[in-house]
């Protein structure tokens, strides 16, 4: 496993927790389908929760939170679309963002709901 691979595992981890933290069903984890990957599906209540995780050392270029660019994001709502269709969900869902900055033996954990607040991101 590299570095990177080492890095988002992680990453993936503490989001993990923090989602169990907040007394949400973590699903499923690292979810493929034919758009892509999903790293964490979990229940909030009654809204399924798509969550990508994005894990960054302090230094990089770009923060976690805004390393997503559109065709992440189109990715991103297209896999998630396949997911609620394959699973046959028909309630409310969203994409949530959780972005890890790791810190030399610390992190920063930032949390953003519904990163597509709606919007038809695959036009």
């Amino acid at each position: 496993m590299t570095l990177i691979q080492e890095l988002g595992r992680c990453g993936e981890d503490i989001a993990a927790e923090y989602i169990l933290s907040l007394g949400w069903k973590v699903l499923a984890r690292n979810v493929r389908n034919q758009y892509g990957e999903l790293d964490i599906t979990a229940i909030d209540d009654s809204e399924l929760v798509i969550v990508e995780v994005r894990a960054r050392t302090v230094g990089k270029m770009q923060p976690p939170l805004t390393s997503i660019g559109p065709r992440k994001l189109r990715t991103l709502v297209k896999s998630s679309m396949e997911f609620v269709s394959e699973v046959e969900w028909d309630g409310f869902w969203r994409i949530d963002v959780i972005g890890i900055t790791f810190h030399d033996d610390t992190w920063t954990l930032e949390h953003i709901k519904d990163i597509t607040a709606g919007m038809n991101i695959l036009s």
